[in-house]
């Protein structure tokens, strides 16, 4: 919104061409959601608590630790990451580009799909809120009018074509198959993240780490002097996103503050939903879906860990895992809770330099 009061007036007053670089707004917007978030912060919590007398409800198949040290911590804390990335984007972004509204729409879509699991979890008083079959098919069905959007804006010569990292040249053209891969993405790193919010603060600080590393891949990609440097595809208005990256830096900056060990408040299935789907569509946006498996590979790493828990137990009845997804397991050790967070932070950071080689190994 200012970019587009405040950039025709710069011809008058000079001052106001700072509004221009993106470089510039996207500072702003991770100041500006942190702010958001340290200011609405308390009373969000208080409100959740009000409405939520005994808090999240704490699945009994899973740690015993949990029922006695997360006992009455409210959750859809992720309502408050919402408002503070929503609100710094409409302020610091270009409201005249597409792909801001894009990935807009798949972030508040899968939060509103997030925050009908966790009402439903609190009004049940059980951890078996929406139906996975409904929940499925809404992600589905937001991520594939969010995909067809992007096929139609996309230059013709990537609108339906898959790039390969480390190799420069080569796209792989889908046809009609890319439709399936970018749901597939948006809808796959959202449930990423939704299994790896299991710890106070586990999933937020990957979550930022990977907001930060696409802040840098959408300006690059944005950008045709680096782009070309670089040898990545350049998809002209991307650069934008890294203003949604940045507010969504600082929104989870502002969250980890109420969500550290001991956390005030738990993300819930609105934060978690929303946050993965905002990164799985900047990721197909930006062309670099295959890279967000490295630079979000602790998500992976988790996922997988559910998976071949659930496949082993049921063709041999054995686990895999003392317990899924991949925290729990550790739990199960005898690991100290901040001990794992802590030591998934930095596999998170490791994931995320190597992801992020991968712009210049080509």
């Amino acid at each position: 919104m200012l970019y587009n009061l405040l950039v025709p007036l710069s011809e008058d007053i000079s001052f106001l061409n700072l509004f221009r670089y993106l470089t510039f707004r996207t500072g702003g917007a991770v100041m500006t959601a942190l702010v958001i978030s340290f200011i609405l912060g308390p009373a969000v919590i208080a409100w959740l608590k009000k409405k939520q007398r005994e808090g999240q409800p704490i699945r009994t198949d899973g740690p015993e630790s949990h029922i006695i040290t997360k006992q009455g911590t409210p959750t859809m804390g992720g309502v408050l990451i919402l408002l503070a990335l929503s609100i710094s984007t409409l302020l610091w972004a270009n409201l005249s580009n597409p792909y801001v509204w894009i990935v807009l729409w798949v972030t508040i879509g899968f939060g509103l799909i997030g925050f009908s699991d966790d009402y439903l979890k609190l009004t049940r008083r059980s951890h078996k809120g929406l139906p996975g079959r409904f929940k499925l098919l809404g992600q589905v069905l937001i991520a594939g009018i969010a995909t067809a959007a992007i096929i139609k804006i996309s230059p013709p010569d990537l609108e339906t074509a898959l790039a390969v990292p480390f190799l420069k040249d080569v796209l792989l053209n889908l046809g009609i198959g890319f439709a399936v891969v970018s749901i597939f993405v948006m809808v796959g790193a959202s449930n990423a993240v939704n299994l790896t919010d299991g710890l106070d603060g586990l999933a937020i600080v990957p979550v930022m780490i990977v907001a930060a590393c696409f802040a840098l891949i959408a300006y690059l990609v944005g950008n045709t002097v680096f782009s070309n440097y670089l040898q990545i595809h350049y998809v002209a208005g991307t650069g934008e996103l890294a203003v949604f990256c940045g507010a969504l830096v600082g929104a989870s900056l502002g969250f980890l503050w109420f969500n550290a060990p001991p956390a005030m408040v738990f993300m819930g299935d609105t934060g978690s939903l929303s946050c993965g789907g905002a990164l799985g569509g900047i990721a197909v946006i930006t062309k670099h879906e295959l890279v967000l498996a490295i630079i979000g590979g602790l998500f992976v790493l988790e996922t997988v860990s559910v998976i071949v828990q659930v496949a082993s137990f049921k063709l041999t009845g054995r686990r895999v895992f003392r317990m899924a997804p991949l925290h729990h397991h550790f739990e199960q050790k005898g690991w100290k809770e901040p001990t794992i967070v802590i030591r998934f932070w930095i596999i998170a950071m490791i994931l995320a330099l190597a992801g992020l080689s991968t712009l210049k190994l080509r």
